[in-house]
């Protein structure tokens, strides 16, 4: 149901929405404390949230969060997401495992005796396939490939290892019938932390699930129109007997690699789940969790982002420090603390970096000298170079302006030079902003040179990582010394014709 009304009337023509790992700690602490009734209420507000942005539109103030927070995040849910798989990957014989981080990997090392050998070698095997069949098939999803293949191992080898049959009964199968969940008036408020999580990580995934199609696909998607249909997505599910949904990174970059152009596909997708859940339900109840705490290792690593840890920590003490505290919170306290404290930090560290941008100094001879080869004056830019050129502090928030810029990249010459000159400051959001533009432009066969740095830029700008992806060599001190560069480029590009 979710999914197929967030491909009908969403902002972004392939985007794949529904249920993500990044809900699982979330859904798993609500339903814990509050059972499914309060899982079915958390998951309504949410969606009235979403609604709401949308129609007011505060879909495009998601861009605010700066990347440490979203990073840390991410990561903080990506390391739980794998803990609350170890149980069942190593088949340990435990009751109730507690939803506390430390209390859990205690309780999990204190039962590490239990190993059950028969469900690890299942869960390795598993592994083993989703981590090789993207080399031998790309096309084919590994992860259907292994749970098949571990099930059949399963049930022709009369494996001793717990299965959704011996721990839940089954899949019901069938489509859900329209319900209306059974409210109680006292959880309202205190779920209305919950549901304002739910609805900005919903919110957040699902942004930079469409920022991701829009780079595989050179559309632009309209955030809030999508999140009005995230919004009445969630406000549907829960009468289906549904858990709270958003955009799918994964099955959305899978969509498009399979050739899908327009929303329909995402409908397919829906009405392909409705499918397998009327005819294939029944065979659910013999798929070991050994299989499904694999394949969830493996969603826990891809959506962790951890190469980017890399970049932050490259960015200087204020960047790791927000990272840092957004991803001990994520594990060691609580979601909504740790986007609430994540937020906090940034927008101090925002203040700060204003703060350093303001200046007072006397106007010298030296100040004018020093300021001449950057000037644009007198110079003549050449017809094969496009100039553009960021004014005042470029940091979370303000980055999507050079998206919007340079949508349409066939406006452009095959050399871009990004004056820099009067960016007064960047962080970890702006530079990896840049680096996504030098992305674009090597992908449409154009090159980007940028010129005349201050200090503060300059030094995040000549981190390793930074200059692997523009090339040390196309960043230079003024607007000359960028045109002599663009000039060489010119001349290699139609050397390169020529031979």
């Amino acid at each position: 149901m979710a999914g197929f009304l967030i491909s009908a009337l969403g902002g972004s023509r392939t985007q794949i929405g529904g249920p993500t790992g990044a809900f699982v700690v979330i859904v798993a602490g609500i339903v814990a404390r509050f059972g499914m009734s309060g899982l079915a209420m958390v998951t309504l507000m949410a969606g009235v949230i979403l609604l709401a942005m949308g129609l007011t539109g505060l879909g495009s103030a998601v861009r605010f969060i700066p990347r440490p927070v979203v990073i840390g995040f991410t990561n903080g849910i990506a390391v739980l997401i794998a803990s609350t798989q170890i149980k069942d990957f190593f088949g340990l014989r435990i009751g109730a495992v507690p939803s506390e981080f430390l209390l859990r990997m205690k309780m999990l090392i204190a039962h590490s005796a239990s190993l059950n050998v028969p469900a690890l070698l299942l869960g390795a095997g598993t592994l083993a396939i989703l981590l090789g069949m993207p080399r031998l098939a790309k096309r084919v999803p590994g992860s259907i490939v292994a749970v098949l293949f571990c099930t059949g191992v399963s049930v022709l080898f009369h494996l001793h290892v717990e299965t959704i049959g011996s721990r839940f009964g089954g899949i019901p199968r069938g489509l859900p019938p329209f319900a209306i969940p059974d409210f109680h008036a006292e959880h309202i408020l205190p779920l209305i932390p919950s549901a304002f999580t739910v609805a900005l990580l919903a919110a957040l995934e699902s942004m930079l699930s469409a920022v991701v199609a829009d780079g595989m696909t050179g559309d632009r998607h309209n955030p809030n129109v999508e999140l009005v249909a995230q919004g009445i997505a969630n406000m549907v599910s829960p009468l289906f007997g549904g858990i709270p949904a958003t955009g799918a990174i994964a099955r959305t970059a899978t969509n498009i690699r399979s050739g899908a152009r327009s929303p329909v596909s995402g409908m397919v997708h829906a009405l392909t789940l409705l499918v397998i859940l009327l005819v294939a339900a029944p065979l659910a109840s013999y798929i070991p969790l050994t299989a499904l705490a694999a394949v969830l290792f493996v969603v826990a690593y891809n959506m962790g982002e951890w190469r980017e840890i890399g970049g932050i920590l490259q960015m200087g003490f204020t960047a790791i420090a927000v990272w840092l505290v957004t991803f001990a919170l994520t594990v060691f306290a609580d979601l909504t603390v740790a986007v609430s404290v994540g937020m906090a930090l940034a927008a101090l560290v925002y203040i700060y970096r204003i703060a350093e941008t303001t200046t007072v100094s006397p106007v010298t001879e030296d100040y004018i000298r020093d300021g001449l080869p950057h000037t644009l004056q007198g110079r003549i830019i050449p017809p094969y170079v496009t100039l553009l050129r960021i004014h005042g502090p470029f940091l979370f928030g303000t980055t999507e302006k050079l998206v919007e810029a340079t949508a349409n990249l066939e406006a452009f010459m095959p050399v871009v030079i990004l004056r820099l000159r009067n960016m007064t400051a960047v962080d970890a959001t702006g530079v990896h902003a840049i680096e996504t533009f030098a992305r674009r432009l090597s992908d449409s066969g154009r090159s980007l040179i940028l010129c005349g740095a201050m200090e503060q830029p300059s030094r995040l700008l000549q981190q390793p990582r930074f200059i692997a992806h523009v090339g040390s060599e196309n960043i230079v001190l003024n607007i000359q010394a960028a045109l002599d560069r663009a000039l060489a480029l010119d001349a290699l590009h139609h050397g390169a014709l020529a031979s």
